[in-house]
């Protein structure tokens, strides 16, 4: 066992007042992440607190654990984890600035910002790093353990259609459906099954749809929010169903929130980075999939990422274009 995994040993097996966060506006992995460690720690005869500063999403009060989960400490802890987040600010300041001692995550643009941090870009989710290591770090992977990680894997990778799903993604995914879970149901539940009040809202989205070249984008406001009655404070997933478009590179939504400020998300296809894009204004996330919050009027900051967005599209066409022109003139070009 490398020093690192016998260091999170440790701490798992020195520790008995735990509390685990992760990100504001909860997906999939996030919160299968936060419920599969803590329900793996508290198997394990462990004091833990689930914390999620926007709670669980309806989506996913199904899964075991879920009614645990709080919105803050209430307890004194001596460890503090972060899961799936790829800095400590989107944790949403539920540790009160304090820098937590481990931080697991697979996101590329991690900050490093705990004591020890174990960070696997290579991974599909923060759930696969889970469900690869827990019994390496002296925890089981009960059945109740498995459903949420495989809520987590099937959310992050949408149903395993994701460039970065690999052999592994599918074998540690087989490994947790050895403990019983129905893979069927948790994939319906977690990316199929829909309220009237969110297809209302992507029915905003769809109204709300512009192009220019190769790049769509699309906003959902607050007022769009309330008419279609959608309680949260997301976009309901429609960024994955914007992103399935034909004939475009990348997508961006705008969701308004309050206090004047702005969630942007990007998805890509193949071939195309936007977490770079995000990282220039302050968010992160993965080469086809990122997203930031800014501060502002909504009109700005959609002048200003838009701008951002399609310099990066005007860049690789260019680059593109020149490596054409440079292959055609080289060995078989024009004599």
């Amino acid at each position: 066992m490398s020093d690192l995994h016998q260091t999170i040993r440790e701490l798992f097996e020195n520790s008995q007042n735990i509390v685990i966060v992760s990100h504001i506006r909860p997906d999939g992995d996030c919160v299968g992440s936060v419920l599969g460690l803590g329900m793996a720690l508290i198997e394990k005869g462990k004091n833990v607190q689930m914390i999620l500063r926007d709670g669980v999403p309806s989506s996913f009060k199904h899964l075991p654990g879920s009614d645990l989960v709080i919105r803050k400490p209430n307890a004194p802890y001596d460890l503090s984890i972060v899961v799936d987040c790829s800095d400590l600010i989107r944790t949403g300041g539920v540790l009160d600035g304090a820098r937590p001692v481990l931080n697991i995550d697979h996101h590329i643009t991690n900050l490093n910002f705990a004591d020890i941090n174990f960070v696997e870009a290579e991974s599909a989710a923060t759930a696969a790093i889970l469900t690869k290591y827990l019994q390496q770090w002296g925890l089981s992977i009960t059945e109740s353990v498995a459903r949420n990680l495989a809520t987590g894997i099937i959310s992050d990778t949408l149903g395993f259609r994701t460039s970065n799903v690999t052999p592994e993604t599918l074998r540690l995914t087989a490994n947790l459906m050895d403990t019983g879970i129905r893979l069927d149901d948790l994939y319906f539940q977690a990316l199929v099954q829909r309220s009237i009040d969110s297809l209302n809202y992507w029915g905003k989205g769809i109204n709300n749809i512009q192009r220019d070249g190769r790049l769509i984008w699309t906003t959902l406001t607050m007022k769009d929010r309330k008419e279609a009655g959608y309680t949260g404070n997301d976009d309901a997933d429609f960024i994955n169903i914007l992103s399935g478009v034909q004939d475009f590179d990348i997508a961006v939504i705008f969701v308004e929130q309050s206090g004047k400020r702005v969630k942007v998300s990007w998805r890509a296809k193949a071939g195309w980075n936007v977490s770079q894009i995000a990282l220039q204004f302050g968010g992160g996330g993965h080469p086809a999939a990122a997203g930031a919050e800014l501060s502002g009027k909504l009109e700005d900051i959609q002048t200003q990422v838009l701008s951002a967005t399609s310099l990066i599209l005007t860049n690789q066409a260019n680059d593109n274009k020149q490596e054409r022109d440079a292959s055609s003139t080289n060995g078989f070009g024009d004599r």
